[in-house]
């Protein structure tokens, strides 16, 4: 029988849908004709990036006992790469428009172009003021809860302008959501926007319509916007703006007044996003809030940050899988990150990109769809900050002089974000040793790209190993590497 008539049959017996019928079939990934580009970042002077070497695949049934492999299975697949970014925050539009205008392209160009810069696809904004803003304002005139004042004026000045540039330099289009750090005082029962406090429940409708407001004005400016969160660290009393949910209230805010107000504004279409907080209580998180069905129904996923270590929690990484593996249906996305306590003299540790590569390996490899890194570009004073709570970024400007300094951070993040496409499927991948760190993903493209870190101090001779084929290279002390089998 033909393949034509074995397809007629299985339609007729109603086990195949008709417009299979003419459907492509994609053939398994493999590695005949194929060779390995590997392209290396570490702290030696000017290896960064760097294509070091093409390898050859040749037959291995099977690796020795005391051999490092890194296996990688591209049959086996699990989620799929939404997107790698960082945050457009007022710090960084006010850093940005300090700059000369060669610099500010050459940011733009080193975040946002795919072939020239580290691709990124993702970006993050505040609604209203944060920490990383260089004062405390609000959309509203006080007191006005029914927001006929609303009005973004304040972000044309620098962010609105800053979010377009960005837009523009990554082909027109960015994965934009938007997080609240407080809402106006008087909605709270410290009636502050600082040191946490609550809303009240007077002002649940009135903050929920308050999303929606941010969202149409923001797209008349043209700025479309992807998803947003319901609130920023939901835990956390702050010095800076905040504000305090149980899991239970914001369970019962989104399932009452922001999942029913974003359907009746007309933006159910946007990605609701939850906690929004640390790795540490994820789970706890998760389960108070999508265990009720009728909360679950509005939310996309759940956001987490990296700050838990602050707590003397560590990195819970398993938070992170055991999430995934309980709600396998709603989406994982982390939403911040960053090296706190700004210290200039600390500038060029190695350190603070391998931080970022341990923390994107493990998330990805716990189920995370996408990765956002927190500001941009900050000064020279890791800044600014109305509130002193100065950080890292990949990218600082030193306003003395006008020049751009690229942390390892950046070359990190690269070579995940420029190496991986939005639509990658993440596919098996783990090291015979735990000295290396991997994860890999099969791209749009047909590309296999496999990371490979190196945080220890030796220099590991491996083999990247795919269904019987081997292509042996070496890890060099300190490094991150992106294999691409193309």
């Amino acid at each position: 029988m033909n393949k034509k008539a074995i397809f007629t049959c299985f339609i007729a017996g109603g086990l195949l849908p008709a417009q299979l019928v003419n459907a492509q079939v994609k053939a398994p990934f493999s590695t005949k004709n194929k060779n390995v580009k590997v392209i290396v970042s570490d702290n030696e002077a000017g290896v960064k990036f760097k294509n070091t070497e093409t390898l050859k695949f040749t037959d291995s049934p099977q690796p020795g006992e005391t051999e490092v492999s890194v296996f990688v299975d591209p049959a086996k697949s699990f989620q799929t790469m939404l997107g790698i970014g960082g945050a457009l925050t007022d710090a960084s539009a006010e850093t940005f428009y300090k700059l000369p205008k060669d610099k500010q392209k050459e940011l733009l160009t080193a975040y946002y172009d795919k072939e020239k810069g580290i691709g990124y696809t993702l970006a993050r904004t505040n609604i209203q003021s944060c920490d990383f803003s260089s004062e405390s304002y609000s959309y509203i005139k006080e007191g006005d809860a029914a927001l006929k004042t609303f009005n973004i004026g304040h972000d044309r000045a620098y962010r609105i302008p800053f979010i377009k540039a960005a837009m523009a330099a990554a082909g027109g289009k960015l994965t934009l959501f938007v997080s609240p750090w407080s809402p106006p005082a008087f909605m709270k029962d410290n009636n502050s926007l600082l040191h946490g406090g609550k809303l009240l429940p007077k002002y649940y409708q009135s903050w929920a319509n308050f999303y929606g407001k941010f969202i149409r004005a923001y797209e008349n400016e043209g700025i479309p916007v992807w998803g947003l969160s319901v609130q920023n660290e939901p835990m956390a009393s702050q010095t800076w703006e905040s504000c305090k949910y149980t899991a239970e209230e914001e369970r019962d805010f989104v399932k009452n007044f922001l999942g029913p107000t974003l359907q009746k504004q007309g933006l159910a279409s946007k990605k609701l996003i939850v906690w929004d907080h640390n790795r540490d209580l994820l789970y706890q998180r998760a389960s108070t809030i999508l265990e009720d069905p009728a909360a679950a129904k509005y939310i996309w996923g759940i956001g987490f940050h990296w700050y838990e270590t602050w707590t003397g929690a560590g990195q819970q990484f398993d938070a992170v899988r055991r999430t995934h593996e309980a709600f396998p249906a709603k989406n994982l996305i982390f939403t911040e990150g960053c090296i706190e306590k700004f210290d200039f003299n600390k500038i060029n540790d190695w350190s603070l990109g391998e931080t970022y590569g341990l923390a994107m390996i493990n998330d990805f490899n716990g189920g995370t769809v996408a990765w956002t890194d927190w500001n941009i570009l900050l000064d020279e004073k890791g800044g600014p900050n109305h509130v002193g709570n100065f950080c890292f970024a990949p990218v600082h400007a030193d306003l003395r002089n006008g020049s751009l300094i690229y942390t390892s951070s950046y070359y990190y993040l690269g070579h995940f974000s420029k190496y991986i496409q939005s639509g990658a499927r993440r596919v098996a991948a783990v090291a015979s040793r735990d000295k290396l760190l991997t994860t890999a993903y099969l791209n749009p493209n047909g590309k296999l790209a496999v990371i490979v870190m190196n945080k220890t101090d030796e220099k590991i001779e491996y083999s990247l190993w795919i269904k019987g084929k081997a292509a042996k290279t070496t890890s060099m002390p300190h490094s991150i590497a992106t294999l691409i089998v193309e």
